[in-house]
Formats: C-alpha cells, structure tokens, sequence
C-alpha cells in the first residue's frame, strides 16, 4: 500500500528569525546585498513562474527539452529506486523523471524538498493522484542546513535541477557538495543541472526581460520586507540592473537606488542609508563549463558517470555518484 508522510524541520519561526538574520546582516554589509530566497513569496513564485514563460528566459526550458530527450537514459544509468529532489516546487520537471524512472521499473518512493509546507503538500496531493503506487515523503527544510535529514539510504538519487547550485557562492557549493557527498552511501547518485557559459548577448536579456516582469521580481524582495519587517522600502524608487560578471562567470542582480533615502525597518530598529545610485546584490547566478562541474564534483568526492547538454551546449544534466 502507498504511503505518504511529511517531515517537518523548517517552521514559520525558523524563516522568520532566518530572514531577520540574513537582512540585519546584508543592509549592514559594505556593499549591501540580499539573499535571493526571499523573492520566494507567493507574488514572487507566480512572478518566477511568468519569467520561465519568457522569450528571452532559455534555461527552463532548455532544461525541460533537455530531460525530455535525456530521462530515459537517466533512468537506466542510474537505477535508482528512491528519487530525492531538493528545492522541488511543484515538482513540474519532475514528473518526467518519474515517468521514466518508472518505465524503468525501479521506482518505489519520491522524496521532495522545499522549504514551503503550504507548496509541498499541493505538489504532494496532486502527486498522490497521478502515481497512486509511489510512496511519498515530503521534507519541509533549507536544501543547505537539513541535508542529513533526508529519509532513506541505498539506491537513492539527489536531484538538483533548475540550475539553482549557481545561487551558491563558490564557497557554498563546495560546502553543498561536500555535504551531500556526506549523507550518501557509495553508489547513491546526484542529477546535477547547471546553467553553462554562453553568450553574454543571450545570458543577460534573460535576466533582464524587454517586459519588465524580471524587473518586477527583483523589487518583489523589498515588499516582502515591507510586509515581514515592517520596513518602508519605496519600491518604485529602486531600478532593477543584470550584468554579466565574467570573471566570476556569473549573472548578478542588483536593486539601484534613484535617489538618496533612508530606509526603515521597524522589526530590526534598523536605519539604512542609500546613496542614489548605490546597488544592492540580490542574486548571483553562476554558470559553469562542464570542466569546472566535473572537477566541483570530483573535490566534493563525486565521480561523473555521464553528461547531457542541448545542442547549444547552454545547459547541463551531470549524473554524478557518491565515491567510496
């Protein structure tokens, strides 16, 4: 008989004094800067969900075309019978990997993450109704803090799509990986996707979209301090900027101030300062040659066992697995 459960290790009162933590830290930094999960609000979910809908924003369905042609290949390589998805969502992309995985005749259970209760257990209704012989166990948790709380062991493969191990500074995804590498027996695997180098001319228009929408979601943030921290952000006075970092080999978000202004955030009884002009960090978004991933892995104690790419090598599937 299927079961179904859900883990909870992140309450409101967990995100509430994270959130307090990382603004308190981040408007007090030199220069300022935000961490990009607090986008994640439901105005900045649908937000996200318009983006990948965009014609300039390649990456998800670049990915999806990808997985479409990949995911039985996927399936037969990796043989594994418990999928683990951290960062899950609604789990859209991962309803291909299921259906292959199932093809296949390995899968037994479906593990999402995510750090949204209300979002999971959605996906995990509506998951319950298309694979009724699927066990399902939800994890409500930071895909960066709880990885040791991820149920089951054996034959189980991490999947980590969308690209997001680029939101991680150098420093995190080593940390990341290296934690991973940690909770998985040898053999376990990971499906790692990563955004890759291109074009700058194609790179920032989608970070930058001719609508605005991309726009919109960057100053989404400020409502959500607003509205949490009781701050007094003048949206409409912060201009959204995406630039190409090539030495980093990563796109950054910014907020730029129009105009001089101090800034209020009643919860912190904190004051800020912002020069006109000055930019405040809100995103990196780091994109990889397959030649770093493998050796990002490799330090992490992963052996890659295949990768996919689209035909304009703008986006990376990597299978990697837990070295002995």
């Amino acid at each position: 008989m299927r079961t179904a459960q859900i883990d909870i290790h992140l309450t409101d009162a967990d995100a509430d004094a994270a959130l307090r933590a990382d603004v308190l830290a981040g408007l007090t930094a030199s220069p300022k800067h935000l961490p990009p999960k607090w986008f994640y609000d439901a105005r900045g979910s649908e937000l996200f969900e318009q983006i990948t809908e965009l014609p300039e924003y390649y990456p998800t369905r670049t990915e999806r075309a990808l997985l479409e042609r990949s995911v039985d290949e996927i399936a037969a390589r990796s043989g594994a019978d418990m999928i683990v998805e951290l960062g899950s969502g609604s789990s859209a992309k991962t309803r291909l990997l299921l259906d292959a995985f199932t093809r296949a005749g390995s899968l037994r259970s479906y593990v999402p993450q995510d750090v949204s209760e209300p979002a999971l257990q959605l996906a995990m209704d509506a998951l319950g109704a298309e694979y009724p012989t699927l066990d399902l166990h939800g994890v409500v948790g930071d895909f960066t803090r709880h990885l040791d709380r991820l149920p089951g062991s054996g034959r189980r493969m991490v999947a980590f799509l969308g690209g997001t191990i680029g939101n991680l500074l150098p420093a995190e995804r080593a940390a990341f990986l290296t934690e991973l590498r940690a909770v998985l027996a040898p053999g376990e695997q990971l499906l790692l996707g990563t955004g890759l180098v291109t074009d700058p001319a194609v790179l920032v228009p989608a970070y930058d979209d001719a609508a605005g929408v991309t726009a919109e979601f960057n100053r989404n943030v400020l409502r959500v301090l607003n509205r949490e921290l009781g701050a007094d952000f003048d949206v409409d006075a912060f201009a959204h900027r995406a630039l190409w970092d090539a030495e980093n080999a990563w796109i950054e978000m910014r907020l730029v101030a129009s105009r001089p202004m101090t800034v209020t955030v009643a919860e912190l009884g904190l004051a800020v300062g912002f020069a006109a002009g000055e930019e405040m960090c809100t995103e990196t978004s780091a994109k990889f040659h397959l030649d770093g991933v493998r050796a990002e892995l490799a330090a992490a104690g992963f052996g890659v066992a295949q990768v996919w790419t689209d035909p304009q090598e703008r986006f990376a599937l990597t299978l990697a697995t837990a070295e002995g």
